[in-house]
């Protein structure tokens, strides 16, 4: 099993840009895959971004395509969201998960491990 905690969210203007971060507990970090998710009041979890195993291969929503960018350090057990040229409807808590799979799943359902979310908001 895998812990993982979530930081780095906070408030930005819009245009702005802001990376956050999720830690792992486990020193197998490298054995899962892993994705960033987020939500807002009313709305269901969505999928943003997720990597594969060696980061070598990425996945991104149309929404945020071209603007974030996921990446891992697995000697530091960690995993990364890069977001620029944020806009007000990037607002949400953001929340890391984890998978013991080949591939990265692109849906909520898809990971085992979540993490405590992280709030970021961007004010217009």
């Amino acid at each position: 099993q895998v812990q993982l905690a979530e930081s780095g969210g906070g408030l930005v203007q819009a245009g702005g840009s802001l990376r956050i971060s999720c830690e792992a507990s486990r020193h197998t970090f490298s054995n899962y895959v892993l994705g960033w998710f987020r939500q807002t009041p009313g709305k269901e979890r969505e999928f943003v971004a997720a990597i594969s195993l060696s980061g070598g291969s990425t996945y991104y929503s149309d929404s945020v395509k071209g603007r974030f960018i996921i990446s891992r350090d697995n000697a530091k057990n960690t995993l990364y969201l890069q977001m620029s040229s944020l806009k007000p409807d990037d607002t949400g808590v953001y929340y890391c998960a984890a998978a013991q799979e080949l591939q990265a799943p692109l849906v909520e359902s898809g990971y085992h491990y979540w993490g405590q979310g992280t709030q970021v908001t961007v004010s217009s």
